[in-house]
């Protein structure tokens, strides 16, 4: 009778950052490289820190660079492969496209990528979508709560050229936000440096910290106030009776940037289930409105190819524009 010798045990994986991926964001990398695993199980080695970039530890954004040495534990597949059905191919609407680049306006409820307990992103459906597209990729990320323009590389010059601008801050980066409460006129900054951390369960989260946490990372927002918008008729007389319209640019781009800013200035934004008003977000979705109101609403940046301004603009969507009096502010 024959013997089927036993599978060699897994290695660690040494892995050089090619030229054509410097600039790209570690999670990137890594699900590209590192087929048939798991997009959870490739997040979940990052942030143990099994992961090591040239001897250190680091983030699932952190970026590669030309020559980097990435350490990759051992990685056991499963004895039978199980193939995960393809996401749905998936359009979403164009607010610009040529063949360098493509914006879109994404809806709120769908993430950006798969992973994290995601099976696929807006990225992947693209992807279905656009197959003879081969180097569809992200440029920066929105949070799967918010709507509006999400830029997607179509050339890999072109996603490092837009990348350096978004870490250079050169990119110009507006919200809209509606937040509990008034909303002072005259307070237009927010520079507070937040600081990243995991729930037991592995969820991310930041807060305020202080500036000399060696951790935090220093965050600004600036805020104007577009108006005040009243709730919709039938509104409790002893709730809070009114709101304010924010247009919300941010110079950095951390995570949950806007979200824990607003917050901490005593005004969250209306149906935001991490950092919110949990009783007000009950109340707001009694009255219809169902997700959380923050939606990138303007991009200004250079074209990587051609280096001319472009200027772009998702319009509110319904659910939000038609909330209270918001549409008397467009």
């Amino acid at each position: 009778m024959a013997t089927r010798e036993p599978a060699p045990p897994p290695a660690v994986q040494h892995l050089t950052v090619d030229p054509d991926s410097d600039g790209q964001r570690l999670d990137n990398f890594l699900l590209r490289e590192l087929k048939g695993v798991p997009k959870t199980h490739v997040y979940r080695i990052i942030r143990s820190g099994e992961v090591r970039l040239n001897k250190g530890r680091v983030q699932a954004d952190a970026r590669v660079h030309t020559g980097d040495v990435l350490r990759i534990p051992p990685l056991r597949l499963p004895a039978r492969a199980t193939t995960a059905p393809p996401a749905p191919a998936r359009e979403f609407p164009v607010l610009f496209e040529d063949a360098a680049l493509l914006a879109v306006d994404k809806p709120a409820g769908v993430a950006v990528h798969g992973g994290s307990g995601v099976s696929f992103g807006v990225i992947e459906q693209l992807r279905q979508a656009r197959p003879q597209v081969h180097a569809l990729e992200l440029v920066h990320r929105l949070d799967r709560e918010t709507s509006g323009i999400l830029l997607v590389a179509k050339k890999k010059s072109a996603l490092r050229d837009l990348q350096d601008q978004f870490r250079e801050r050169s990119t110009g980066k507006t919200y809209l936000a509606l937040v509990k409460g008034h909303w002072p006129v005259s307070r237009k900054v927010v520079d507070v440096p937040l600081h990243k951390y995991l729930l037991p369960d592995g969820e991310r989260r930041v807060r305020v910290t202080s500036s000399d946490d060696p951790d935090g990372m220093r965050s600004i927002s600036f805020v104007k106030v577009l108006g005040r918008v009243d709730p919709p008729a039938g509104w409790p007389s002893d709730a809070e009776q009114r709101f304010t319209l924010l247009a919300v640019t941010i110079k950095t781009g951390r995570t949950h940037q806007i979200r824990v800013h607003l917050a901490h200035g005593g005004h969250p934004i209306a149906g935001d289930d991490k950092y919110g008003d949990f009783e007000l977000n009950r109340q707001l979705q009694r009255f219809g409105l169902r997700r959380m109101f923050l939606h990138a609403w303007q991009l200004s940046f250079r074209h990587p190819v051609e280096g001319t301004p472009i200027e772009l603009k998702a319009d509110l969507p319904p659910e939000l524009r038609n909330w209270g009096n918001v549409d008397d502010f467009f």
